[in-house]
């Protein structure tokens, strides 16, 4: 089992930069690929970021894209999602998640991530 804690949330303004982080306690998360979700009021959880286990390959959501960067320090058994140049629209609590079943490459479907952290609020004022 795996238990994943976000942290990092809070209140910016547009344009400001926060970081994101996910530590993991139960096992290790070196093998596993990883992903960061969010899910705004009212509307479904969707894809922001992911990487494969090496923190090799990245991959991003097209609203985040050229603002996100996703990485890792599996020594630190962490992930990290830095935000940059934040708007509005990128309200959201935000999630990390763990796919236990696979290493190479990364997805953006939930359905393939098999534990989730319980989330941390950003918000971005205008």
């Amino acid at each position: 089992q795996v238990q994943l804690v976000e942290s990092g949330g809070g209140l910016v303004q547009a344009g400001g930069s926060l970081r994101l982080t996910c530590a993991a306690s139960g096992r290790t998360l070196s093998t596993y690929r990883m992903g960061w979700f969010r899910q705004a009021p009212g509307k479904e959880r969707e894809f922001v970021a992911a990487i494969n286990w090496s923190g090799g390959r990245t991959y991003y959501g097209d609203s985040v894209k050229g603002r996100f960067t996703i990485s890792r320090d599996n020594g630190k058994n962490t992930v990290f999602l830095q935000m940059n140049n934040l708007k509005p629209e990128d309200t959201a609590v935000y999630y990390c998640a763990a796919d236990a079943n696979a290493r190479y490459g990364g997805s953006a479907y939930l359905s393939e991530y098999d534990y989730w952290g319980q989330g941390t609020q950003v918000t971005v004022s205008s």
